[in-house]
C-alpha cells in the first residue's frame, strides 16, 4: 500500500463560512459537495471542511486525518494483520475504513466515488 494523499478534515457547524474563513487566510477552494463537503487547498497542506452540527454538540473530536491510497483493499488487509481496530462503511462519497492512533486520535481511508 502506498499512500498518494493526506489531507486533514475539519469538522465545522457552516460551509459557506467556513470555506469564507479558510479562502481569508489563503486557501484555495478545489472542490465543493454541495453542503456536504468542501476540499481546499494552501501550501503543503489540504482540507477538507465537513459540516456536522451533531459532532460538535457532543464534543467529539473535530478534526481527522484522511488517507487517500493506491490500494483500499491491501489497506484494510494491512490494518488487520498489524492488529488495529478498524470500521468500514460505505456512503455517497466514497467507501471508508475509519480507525484511530494509539491516543484515539481519528483517521481514515477513502477510496472516493469521484
Amino acid at each position: 500500500m502506498k499512500i498518494t494523499n493526506t489531507h486533514l478534515t475539519i469538522t465545522i457547524s457552516n460551509l459557506d463560512k467556513s470555506i469564507a474563513f479558510y479562502a481569508s487566510i489563503g486557501f484555495t477552494l478545489e472542490q465543493r459537495w454541495e453542503n456536504h463537503y468542501a476540499q481546499m487547498r494552501g501550501p503543503g497542506i489540504e482540507i477538507g471542511l465537513h459540516p456536522s452540527v451533531n459532532v460538535i454538540a457532543t464534543g467529539a473530536s473535530n478534526m481527522s486525518i484522511g488517507l487517500t491510497v493506491d490500494d483500499f483493499e491491501a489497506a484494510s488487509s494491512n490494518l488487520k494483520e498489524l492488529g488495529i481496530a478498524y470500521s468500514e462503511r460505505s456512503e455517497e462519497g466514497g467507501d471508508f475504513i475509519h480507525f484511530a492512533d494509539p491516543d484515539g486520535n481519528p483517521l481514515y481511508i477513502i477510496k472516493p466515488k469521484w
